[in-house]
């Protein structure tokens, strides 16, 4: 399999879906950069700084993953960073035609870069960044959705 995968996303903040992911690609890939690309039209909880300081906590156990940022667009990172693949994790058939019409764009733009499509978990298959800080925000137990450093970060977000 390839040497280097970029597993893109906002993760305001990472989940245990994306961890799900993220642990699998590894498996597989030499090398897995989990990139931050900061998405203008979403309303971001946390910096680009502190979510590449929670995925880095989250994976410390993962010595072939490392956390980078960018906002440039996901192709022009890849090139630049020689990468083989991109890992993209789908919860439902919902997601689909979205990372359809993504991934469709970005062969256009460079085919030499394959992506590859992982289902999540079937426990994470509901799971969102959004849902779970919406459920943080009122103080819910996210415990077994997000790594403890996550659960402590979303605690001090909405104290």
């Amino acid at each position: 399999m390839g040497k280097l995968a970029i597993c893109p996303g906002s993760f305001d903040p990472i989940t245990n879906g994306h961890l799900d992911i993220i642990q699998r690609g590894a498996k597989i890939f030499e090398h897995v950069v989990v990139t931050v690309f900061n998405n203008q039209s979403k309303n971001s909880l946390f910096t680009v700084e502190e979510r590449i300081k929670l995925i880095e906590e989250a994976t410390k156990d993962l010595p072939n993953v490392t956390a980078d940022s960018s906002d440039r667009l996901l192709m022009d990172y890849a090139k630049e960073n020689n990468a083989d693949a991109i890992i993209r994790g789908l919860r439902a058939v919902s997601d689909f035609e979205y990372e359809m019409q993504i991934t469709s764009m970005n062969r256009k733009l460079n085919p030499n870069i394959e992506t590859f499509f992982m289902m999540t978990n079937n426990q994470y298959s509901f799971l969102s960044s959004s849902i779970v800080k919406e459920i943080a925000k009122y103080h819910a137990n996210v415990s077994d959705l997000v790594p403890n450093v996550v659960e402590n970060a979303l605690k001090e977000k909405f104290n």
